[in-house]
């Protein structure tokens, strides 16, 4: 019986993922090559540019760490995201603790500045994500990139579902004044999960 190309394929990434996990570094270097470059997205989208090469390296350092705990409950694509959103969420914090200490009672649309909109002036929407302040951004990239629901980032970040729903607005407006867009008046969204 052959497999399908899908299926080989397939069959190699697990085949990779116990050799790597039983120490074998040629085949966690397949896994990396695999998925570099959708956990270096996923971290310059959530972190910004500046962050993103070193802590895509981190996550590797900590999925090498605990592959050994990969159980195949779900499919490795699966795990090593969700260890990738744990870890940019834990850097994250570790800068909110960190700016906390720095500054006062200035928020974090204190230190956004907001350029008037141009007709003559495109403005890519990876630079428009950079632009907006680390909490929105972590929740426009979790819900509108990553498409968890607002529950699931409630419970990842540790706050209410409310405040999702609330950070997500705020992030779409100030994405849309970024872009040139005119934010519609009612501010309502279609996300009610």
């Amino acid at each position: 019986m052959t497999l399908s190309g899908d299926a080989a394929v397939g069959r190699g990434l697990e085949n990779d993922v116990a050799l790597a996990a039983a120490g074998d570094a040629s085949a966690f270097e397949r896994l990396y090559r695999t998925h570099v470059a959708r956990i270096y997205s996923l971290t310059r989208r959530m972190l910004g540019t500046h962050e993103a090469d070193e802590v895509t390296q981190d996550i590797f350092v900590r999925t090498w760490q605990k592959l050994g705990q990969f159980r195949g409950e779900s499919a490795f694509s699966t795990w090593l995201h969700r260890l990738a959103v744990n870890v940019v969420i834990e850097r994250r914090r570790t800068f909110a603790i960190n700016r906390e200490r720095m500054t006062d009672d200035a928020t974090a649309l204190d230190f956004v500045a907001v350029a008037p909109a141009r007709s003559d002036l495109a403005v890519d929407f990876e630079h428009a994500i950079e632009q907006l302040p680390a909490g929105a951004r972590e929740i426009l990239v979790l819900h509108d990139v990553e498409g968890y629901k607002h529950r699931e980032i409630a419970a990842m970040l540790g706050i209410a579902t409310g405040t999702s729903k609330r950070q997500l607005h705020r992030a779409r407006m100030l994405m849309r004044r970024y872009l040139g867009e005119s934010a519609p008046a009612s501010g309502t969204t279609r996300d009610g999960d």
